[in-house]
């Protein structure tokens, strides 16, 4: 939807929205790990390594890294725009992106973290993902770099609502809602919004977030009401 109002054509971004999506299972095999989540269950089904075992897992995440930037730079746009979306990719799964938060969200447990170094680890390890995926639709299209800039702050933003949902409905939903077991993050003693915040400052939050997300876009682009409902129904989902 960004690269068409980026001026591209939808099309175009199919090989850099599969890229994205090949690293992101990445993230999600790998996250299940036993050193790193150690969870049993991921959208309904047993995890990757429960499957066929932490080797098997592994690998493939590893494989989906290398196969997610395959992806992106033979997508069929101009040589710039793909280079564009290689470097924006890498940005987002990077020390600075979502592998450098789930290294600082390891090194933060068992201990107190305040709002803004929560801010950092998840604005990386979800909302680096997010924000790359929208900035890869402008980048597909040529769009400017204005656009650019407006598509990334714009996943970031969302991103940060998302963590914070998420947060929320590992408290207030079911394992049969959420397809991945609930309570977790408490038994763990992890740092997460819930426990920071509440629900109902939790809940203010994501409002605030989606509504700055949403001003910026229309002040980006023309057309944005698919992207504004994806952004609604983010902040409001039950799984």
């Amino acid at each position: 939807s960004i690269c068409r109002i980026s001026g591209g054509r939808p099309e175009d971004a199919l090989d850099v929205a599969c890229g994205v999506e090949m690293l992101h299972a990445y993230s999600l095999i790998h996250d299940d790990l036993p050193c790193m989540d150690n969870d049993d269950l991921r959208r309904g089904k047993p995890t990757n390594h429960i499957v066929y075992g932490e080797c098997v897992a592994t690998l493939a995440g590893d494989v989906l890294q290398a196969e997610a930037f395959r992806s992106v730079l033979h997508v069929g746009v101009s040589e710039s725009a793909r280079l564009r979306c290689a470097r924006l990719l890498a940005d987002a799964v990077g020390m600075d992106g979502m592998c450098g938060g789930q290294y600082l969200d390891m090194i933060g447990e068992g201990k107190t973290l305040s709002a803004d170094e929560l801010d950092d680890i998840n604005l990386r390890k979800t909302g680096a993902l997010l924000a790359a995926s929208c900035a890869m639709g402008t980048a597909a299209a040529d769009g400017s770099r204005e656009q650019e800039k407006a598509a990334l702050q714009f996943g970031r933003l969302i991103g940060l609502a998302f963590q914070i949902r998420d947060d929320m409905l590992d408290v207030l939903s079911t394992s049969d809602e959420l397809g991945k077991p609930v309570g977790s993050d408490r038994e763990e003693n992890k740092n997460t919004y819930m426990a920071l915040l509440g629900p109902d400052a939790c809940s203010r939050e994501i409002r605030r977030l989606t509504d700055e997300a949403v001003a910026l876009l229309r002040g980006a682009f023309r057309d944005t009401a698919f992207l504004e409902a994806f952004a609604e129904k983010l902040a409001e989902r039950k799984n």
